[in-house]
C-alpha cells in the first residue's frame, strides 16, 4: 500500500478513499509543490478529523462544526415559515442521543422533507453540522446526515421525572401535582396581536419546577387547582435566570390525570436561614394581614400582603407579591413557601420575599399536634405570637411599624407605603423605581423586534434597540421608565452555553 491507502485506512470518515486521493492531489497542487504525497495526506486526514467529538455531551455552541452519531429518539413534524425573501422554508427537529446526552438536531428544506418520511425511532445517524445556541436550547444545525446500520449505540431509558428534565429537551412528558397556580397574564405584540401567558408549579417524588404555557394554554391554569394531578405532553424546556422551566406551547398540552403523584418538599428551618438565600421554607401561619396595594411608575397597580410564619426553629415575615397576595391562606394554615429571598427586614429582622418565581403549598396543619397551629388559630395571641388585627402603640399592623415614623424599611415591604402614607417611590423594586431614576429588569424576550417586550412574571416592559435579540432570550436592561415606555441605557442577553 501506499502513502496516500496507509492515511486513509487509519481514518474514520464517510469520504470514500477515490475522493480522498483526489483531495490529496488538490493539496500538492495548492501548495506548489511544497508538500509531499504524505505531508498532504496528513493535512487532508486532519481537516477530516476536525471537529469529531467523542460524545453528544461535547457539543458546545461556538464550534464551527460537529461530527457525531446519535440514535434518533424522536422526529418532529415538518414545518413551514416564511423567510425575509417572502419565500417558504421548511424545518424539522429530530431528538438524537447516545451514552453521553442528548441534542435536538435541524434539518432544512428538501432535507427536512425527505428524513420525515424516512426516519424513525431507534436509527443510528451520522451527523455533520453547526451547533448553536437554539430558542429551546443546545440544537445543531445539520449540513449533512445519513444513516448508519452496521453502529450500535446504547442509549439509557429517559426517566419520567422533573430531576431529569435537562435544557435542550423537547417533547417531553411528565406527571405531576400541581402546587400552585398563577393567572393570566397578556401583553400586546408588534403586530397588534395580545399575548397570553401563565405559570404554575409542578412537583412529584424528584423536585419541583416552573410551568410556563403559552397562548390559549394559558387558560388551563384557571381550570387546575393545587392538588390536581396533571400530565405534561409535549412540552419543552428551557432556562430563565439560571432555572430550568417547563414550558408547554401551541403544540403541548396539560390535562389531569388518575396517578398517585406525591411531592415532599425539603425545607430549611427557619432558624437556620441567611441574607442571600434564595430557600424553601414551611411553617405555620401565625398572622396575616391585609392586602395592600400601591401604584407602580408605569401606572399599574400592584399589591402586597405580609404574613408571619412559624415553625419548630423560629418565625419570619414573609412578603407576598403581586398574585401571590390573592392567595387564601391565614392563621393556622400550614404552608410552604418555595423560592422565596431571604432578605434584610426591619429592626435587623429577616424577611421572606414571595415574588414572581415563588410558589405557595398549602397544607392542612394539625392543631392537636402543633402548638403553631393553636396560636395560629387564636389570632396569635399566645405568649410570643403576633395578632393579624392588632398593634401596639406606634406600630401598624403586619410589621409596617416602619412606617409610623415616615420611614421605609430597607426591604420589599416597603411596597405597604401607600397605606400608611408614604410616597410610593420608597417602595422596592417589584413596587417599581421613581420615574426617571435608574433601574434593573430582567425578563424573558416575548416579543423580538421592534419594540422589543420582556415579560419577568410579573410584569412587562418595551423598549427599542439596536442589539439583536432573539425570541426566548433572558435579557437584563439598565435604564429609566418613562411614562411611553422604557429608556434603555445597557442591555445584556445572558448566555446559556
Amino acid at each position: 500500500m501506499g502513502v496516500i491507502e496507509d492515511t486513509y485506512a487509519d481514518l474514520d470518515t464517510d469520504v470514500s478513499e477515490e475522493e480522498f486521493s483526489e483531495a490529496v492531489e488538490s493539496k500538492i497542487e495548492q501548495m506548489g509543490g511544497l508538500a509531499d504525497e504524505e505531508t498532504a495526506a496528513m493535512l487532508i486526514a486532519h481537516e477530516l478529523d476536525e471537529g469529531e467529538v467523542e460524545g453528544i455531551a461535547d457539543i458546545e455552541p461556538g464550534m464551527e462544526e460537529v461530527k457525531f452519531l446519535g440514535k434518533v429518539r424522536r422526529v418532529g413534524e415538518v414545518r413551514t415559515f416564511d423567510r425575509d425573501d417572502d419565500s417558504e422554508g421548511q424545518v424539522l427537529n429530530v431528538e438524537v442521543a447516545d451514552e453521553t446526552g442528548a441534542v435536538r438536531i435541524a434539518l432544512w428544506d428538501e432535507q427536512a422533507a425527505s428524513a420525515a418520511e424516512e426516519l424513525a425511532a431507534g436509527q443510528v445517524l451520522r451527523v455533520k453540522g453547526r451547533p448553536k445556541e437554539g430558542y429551546n436550547g443546545l440544537e445543531v444545525s445539520v449540513d449533512q446526515v445519513e444513516p448508519d446500520a452496521e453502529v450500535e449505540i446504547d442509549v439509557p431509558e429517559e426517566e419520567d421525572s422533573i430531576e431529569a428534565l435537562a435544557l435542550g429537551r423537547s417533547d417531553v412528558t411528565v406527571d405531576g401535582v400541581v402546587l400552585d397556580t398563577g393567572t393570566v397574564r397578556t401583553f400586546d405584540r408588534d403586530d397588534g396581536s395580545e399575548g397570553r401567558v401563565a405559570n404554575l408549579a409542578l412537583g412529584d417524588e424528584t423536585g419541583r419546577i416552573r410551568v410556563t404555557l403559552w397562548g390559549e394554554k394559558a387558560d388551563r391554569v384557571s381550570d387546575l387547582a393545587a392538588g390536581a394531578t396533571v400530565e405534561v405532553i409535549d412540552g419543552y424546556v428551557r432556562e430563565r435566570n439560571g432555572d430550568l422551566e417547563l414550558h408547554i406551547g401551541s403544540r403541548g398540552t396539560i390535562e389531569g390525570i388518575e396517578s398517585d403523584v406525591e411531592y415532599v418538599p425539603e425545607t430549611t428551618p427557619i432558624g437556620d436561614l441567611e441574607i442571600g438565600q434564595r430557600v424553601d421554607i414551611g411553617g405555620v401561619v401565625r398572622s396575616a394581614d391585609p392586602k395592600r396595594t400601591f401604584d407602580r411608575d408605569d401606572g399599574s397597580e400592584g399589591q402586597v400582603r405580609n404574613v408571619r410564619v412559624q415553625d419548630s426553629s423560629g418565625d419570619i415575615r414573609v412578603a407576598l407579591w403581586s398574585e401571590k397576595a390573592d392567595k387564601e391562606i391565614g392563621p393556622g394554615d400550614e404552608v410552604t413557601f418555595a423560592d422565596v429571598e431571604i432578605q434584610d427586614g426591619w429592626r435587623e429582622d429577616l424577611e421572606a420575599s414571595a415574588g414572581w418565581r415563588s410558589s405557595i403549598v398549602l397544607a392542612s396543619a394539625n392543631p392537636e399536634t402543633d402548638p403553631a397551629s393553636d396560636a395560629g388559630r387564636n389570632g396569635g395571641t399566645e405568649a410570643g405570637a403576633e395578632s393579624a388585627d392588632t398593634t401596639t402603640e406606634g406600630e401598624t399592623s403586619g410589621g409596617l411599624s416602619a412606617f409610623a415614623d415616615g420611614t421605609a424599611p430597607e426591604s420589599d415591604s416597603a411596597a405597604d407605603a401607600e397605606a400608611t402614607g408614604t410616597d410610593a417611590e420608597d417602595a422596592s423594586d417589584d413596587a417599581g423605581t421613581e420615574v426617571g431614576a435608574s433601574e434593573g429588569f430582567t425578563g424573558t424576550v416575548v416579543q423580538a423586534g421592534s419594540p422589543v417586550i420582556l415579560d419577568d412574571g410579573e410584569r412587562t416592559i418595551r423598549f427599542e434597540t439596536g442589539n439583536d435579540v432573539g425570541l426566548g432570550e433572558t435579557v437584563t436592561v439598565r435604564g429609566r421608565s418613562t411614562e411611553s415606555g422604557f429608556e434603555l441605557d445597557e442591555l445584556e442577553t445572558h448566555d446559556r452555553s
